[in-house]
């Protein structure tokens, strides 16, 4: 813990674990950390909390949010991911974000930059009325989409629209290391004015030789897609590089088609941020929901998440990832039938577990949620 940490938490951490398990013996039943909280939340060793200490707004609907953990955090590394409660509309949603600052920040904070996208009600209500001196529940870093300890011999970045941010922190943690080695980056938006940390990526294409940026607009008139023929024009020697991909689905989807026609998937590295689904049976159908415990009962279709149709009903269930990796979501299956929306596996044994971020409804089903 550095300089400014230690001031705004008042003592290292050591003497205040030692402190707190002394006085949680007079604070029971609750503990030390809950009377701390009123005082501070950021002091609270019972559950982790980040304040707002700075908002920016990268593109007309993107922002980047400047947080200050608590006591209970962890360094990341670049490239991972952390979940972010977001308290909307009275009730509490927990979504997933990469950090897009590198590790090496003096100050103790981290960033994370949010794009609002199409019906997103979540990433909208962050990007219009998160403010400065917010508290937001968070969880600690995860993912394993992050440069090994051994350095790549020359890495290739292809993003974008808000998959720069997992790149960004890794090129970032690189120039801050000392250690860049050539690099090139491949990066699609749809106007000049949509590159989100378009004037970060800019400095250090300017400032850093061994940056080689390629900013790719495709709504300007010209056809700028990913294929294989503009990476042999950009990055002649891409079949040679460690690569790493994030982006919307379609645009992984020609990425992987373009390296496994190549011989050289093994070179590559994707981080999804919505779960790939298959495809669904034209005769599949939906049916009635019920939840059990909530007493809810609704319609779903076979394509909607049942996560989805709970919230659309107005409940608040448990969620993390929203694309079957955390399994905060597992319920059980009571009866009827649900579908893998990745697989295409039906679900239809009492006793089940089912996720329900990327599960849907198969006919009428029942679940104990």
């Amino acid at each position: 813990m550095n300089d400014a940490a230690e001031a705004e938490y008042g003592t290292s951490p050591s003497i205040w674990t030692r402190l707190t398990t002394l006085t949680d013996y007079f604070a029971w039943p609750l503990r030390t950390s809950h009377y701390l909280e009123l005082v501070n939340p950021l002091w609270t060793t019972h559950k982790l909390q980040a304040r707002v200490v700075k908002v920016w707004d990268e593109t007309q609907d993107a922002r980047t949010l400047t947080l200050r953990p608590g006591m209970n955090w962890r360094g990341h590394r670049a490239g991972q991911h952390v979940r972010v409660g977001i308290p909307a509309n009275g009730k509490h949603y927990t979504r997933t974000y990469t950090i897009s600052s590198p590790p090496e920040r003096s100050d103790d904070c981290f960033t994370i930059t949010v794009k609002a996208i199409d019906k997103g009600t979540i990433s909208h209500h962050i990007v219009r009325n998160i403010k400065v001196g917010d508290y937001l529940p968070i969880g600690l870093p995860q993912g394993d989409f992050y440069l090994p300890d051994a350095q790549p011999i020359e890495p290739l970045f292809i993003t974008a629209g808000s998959g720069i941010t997992p790149a960004f922190s890794m090129i970032s943690s690189l120039i801050a290391q000392g250690r860049l080695p050539d690099t090139c980056h491949l990066h699609y938006a749809p106007h000049e004015f949509d590159v989100v940390l378009g004037k970060q990526l800019r400095e250090m294409d300017q400032q850093q030789n061994r940056y080689h940026l390629h900013l790719l607009y495709t709504r300007e008139g010209q056809d700028v897609h990913f294929s294989a023929e503009q990476l042999d024009a950009l990055c002649p020697d891409w079949k040679q590089r460690d690569v790493y991909a994030c982006g919307p689905p379609s645009l992984l989807e020609a990425i992987e088609t373009c390296f496994e026609e190549a011989g050289c998937s093994r070179n590559l590295h994707i981080e999804r941020f919505r779960a790939p689904f298959t495809e669904i049976p034209a005769d599949a159908v939906g049916g009635k929901v019920r939840f059990a415990q909530s007493d809810v009962d609704t319609e779903g279709d076979s394509e909607t998440p049942l996560l989805r149709v709970a919230e659309e009903a107005g409940m608040n269930p448990p969620h993390g990832c929203r694309m079957g990796i955390c399994h905060t979501c597992n319920t059980t299956l009571v009866s009827g039938c649900v579908r893998d929306l990745r697989t295409g596996e039906v679900l239809n044994e009492a006793g089940s577990i089912v996720q329900t971020c990327i599960c849907a409804a198969a006919g009428d089903c029942e679940l104990d949620l």
